[in-house]
Parts: C-alpha cells; structure tokens; sequence
C-alpha cells in the first residue's frame, strides 16, 4: 500500500524545491512560513477575532456558493435531469390517487431513514468536531424504547405515534417475555442508518488526503499535521502521537482488515485512519467498504446491546437503589430519578394527563440544556473552521504574489 503513491511523493519532493530568484527555497524556512501561518488562522475564532471571525465566515460561504453555482453551470445536463426527476416527484406526491398509500408509506421511510442517517452524518464529520449525536439521540431512544419494553412486557408499540412517542399496546405481553434480541430487533433500522451516516461522515478526510496527495497542492492543516507526525515519528513519545502512529500503521499494513477493526471499536482517532487512507491511496470500496461494515454492523451492535443491558429493568432498579445510598445527599438525589421514572411509566400507560411528577421537569431539563449547549459549540465549531478556511485562502493568494515578484 506504500508503494501506491511513490510518483505522488516524488511529486511532491519536486514542487517542495520551488525556485526563487535562481535559487532554491530553504525547507526549515518553508515549513517555519507554514508553521506560522497555521497558528495565525487557529487565533481566528470567536472569542478571540469576533469581527474578522464572522466576517471571514461570510466571505467563505459566498465564495462556496461561486463555486458550487460555477460547477452546477458545468453540468447543466445534471441539473436539468435532476429538476424534471424532481418535478415528476411532486406531481406524484400532490396527485390524488390509489397510489397515495404508497407514497405515504415511502415518504414515512424515506423521512425516518433521512434523520437517523443526517444525524449519522453529523455525528463524524468535522474532523473531530462533529455533533454527539448518539449521546443526544440514538442512545436515548433506545434507552426509552429498552425501559418501554420492559414496562409494557411487548415491543409492538401503536405506530403511530410510535417513534415520536412510546406509549403500551392495548394487550400487553406478559412478565418474563422480553429478550436482548426482541430489543436490538426493534431498533435495528434506526441504528443500522446512523451508523451508515457515521460511515458516510468519515469521507471528507479521505478525499481531502487523496486530493492532496495526487495532485501534490498545499494540504489541509489536519493533513499537514498528518505528514509532520510521519516526518517525526521515530522520535514521538507522548501517548496521543504514539496511539496516533499505532492506527496509521495499522491500516497501512493491515488494509482492509485494519480499516475493519478501527472502525468497528469507538475510535476518536479514526479520522486519521481515513487520512492514512488517502495518504496511501487505497482503493474507495475498499475504505468505504470497511469502513460501512465496522461501523454500521459491528460498532453499532456494540453500542447497542451496552445500551440496552445498561437500561435494562433490574440494572436500572440498582442504579436508582445505589443512587440512594449515598451517604448523606443519596435520597435528594434518588428522589428526582424515582420520581422521573414512575412519570415515564405514566406516560407507557397513557396517564401522563393524569399530572406528572414535577421531578421530571428537573432532569428533562438538564438534558434540554445539555442538548443546546453541545449543538450550539459544533455551530461555533464550523463557523471558526469556515473563518480558518477563507483566511488560509487569502494567506495562500498572498504566498503566490510573493513568488511571482
């Protein structure tokens, strides 16, 4: 696999050796310039450079759209082709007719697949900024769908209002008849698209290290740091380069069977494996194909079955039991856990109207604004890294009137 791109490197030494004035540039000046310039852009965010943060923000989506309008100008065959699919598809949608059961019933799945995959997608992309998006909503639907089958004694929840809302079946089942495998049936579809979005979201770094590496431009900083962690990776010592190193020579070596195995464990570091993909330029299917495999099969069956047997019945009841024997503030603070359960089993046997604890406000609250805070820091997150871009843009016009004087 490191022979993939040998003319790459050769490349890429070649345009390294850039001549000024008769001359060739000094390397360590060169990657001191780059050193400098990196530092200048990670100061542009928020809270340090508002003004220039948001205003470089700005210019970086407008320049995105004169792109992407520019592009879609290209291939207008595309666009035509895909603005009469679209125009069949709405005529099909507001049309009455027989085949309205259809259409309802594939807009149902479509919009259920759409949601878990984008949150999917949400959740890795961003080179290590993404949403938490299986802490705010994979795992607790099915923390609610593994308590509501517990308490109902079934799975076959009305649909709807299910999954918006859990309530018991008219007949419930009866004690003892609920198993894992009942569990991880029921909610197998919406965890199997979340974890094809997370497999979806781990592209950009793949394409971006390929790019780089073919056509021998100026990389990304991310990539940069990449190929600064190959040049001193005999001297590394701390435990974040070394753990860095041991999964870009794993999936150096191992191929496909090391993509598998980064992917199918929660890996924070697996964007450098997509990286060390593109670096080595390792065939798309055989990425992606590991890639979709660990993370939407095996890693989300993981995830899966901690979750359920973390909120099964009788785990649940210790927790709640060892909560209480704290010493000193434990029943302040099984009270609250109590009372938000029993509103939760209410809520199963359609008697929330009945008047809710008011000790479920408490933690539904927390959560809301655990929720607000995480969305609104990957929403800064993409505001300062869009900033960073438009500023690596100017930053790279001005290297290039310096060389052309």
């Amino acid at each position: 696999m490191a022979e993939n791109g040998k003319n790459c490197d050769q490349r890429r030494v070649a345009m390294s050796k850039e001549q000024h004035n008769g001359n060739f540039t000094d390397p360590s000046s060169m990657n001191e310039k780059k050193r400098r310039d990196r530092e200048e852009r990670q100061n542009i965010v928020l809270w340090r450079q508002p003004l220039i943060t948001l205003q470089y923000f700005s210019l970086e989506i407008l320049v995105i759209l004169k792109e992407w309008t520019s592009k879609l100008w290209h291939r207008q065959s595309i666009v035509v082709s895909f603005l009469l699919l679209l125009a069949v598809l709405i005529a099909t949608y507001y049309v009455e007719g027989a085949h309205q059961q259809y259409v309802q019933r594939i807009e149902k799945q479509f919009l259920l697949y759409a949601y878990w995959i984008g949150l999917g997608i949400l959740s890795s992309v961003g080179l290590g900024t993404g949403l938490h998006t299986f802490l705010l909503y994979l795992g607790p639907h099915i923390a609610s769908v593994t308590l509501a089958a517990y308490e109902c004694n079934s799975v076959n929840f009305p649909e709807p209002p299910y999954p918006d809302q859990i309530i018991c079946p008219d007949e419930e089942g009866t004690e003892g008849t609920i198993s894992l495998w009942s569990i991880i049936s029921k909610v197998r579809i919406e965890a199997c698209m979340w974890g094809i979005g997370t497999a979806i979201g781990e592209l950009p770094p793949y394409f971006m290290a390929r790019a780089a590496r073919l056509s021998g431009a100026e990389p990304d900083d991310e990539y940069q740091e990449f190929e600064e962690m190959l040049e001193h990776a005999e001297s590394a010592q701390d435990f974040a380069s070394r753990a860095k190193l041991a999964v870009q020579r794993l999936v150096q070596k191992v191929g496909f069977f090391g993509i598998l195995a980064c992917a199918s464990i929660p890996n924070p570091l697996f964007d450098l494996a997509g990286i060390t993909c593109g670096h080595f330029l390792v065939p798309f299917w055989t990425f992606f194909g590991a890639t979709l495999i660990g993370k939407a099969i095996i890693k989300m069956h993981i995830q899966k079955i901690f979750v359920i047997v973390t909120f099964s019945k009788h785990i649940v009841e210790q927790m709640v039991a060892f909560i209480g024997a704290v010493p000193g503030i434990g029943p302040s603070l099984q009270k609250p856990f109590q009372e938000y359960l029993e509103a939760q089993r209410q809520k199963l046997h359609h008697r929330s109207e009945a008047g809710a604890p008011q000790g479920e406000n408490w933690l539904s609250w927390v959560f809301e604004k655990l929720v607000v805070v995480m969305v609104c820091y990957f929403i800064l997150s993409i505001i300062n890294s869009m900033a960073q871009s438009y500023a690596k843009r100017i930053q790279q016009r001005l290297n290039s009137e310096e060389k052309t004087k």
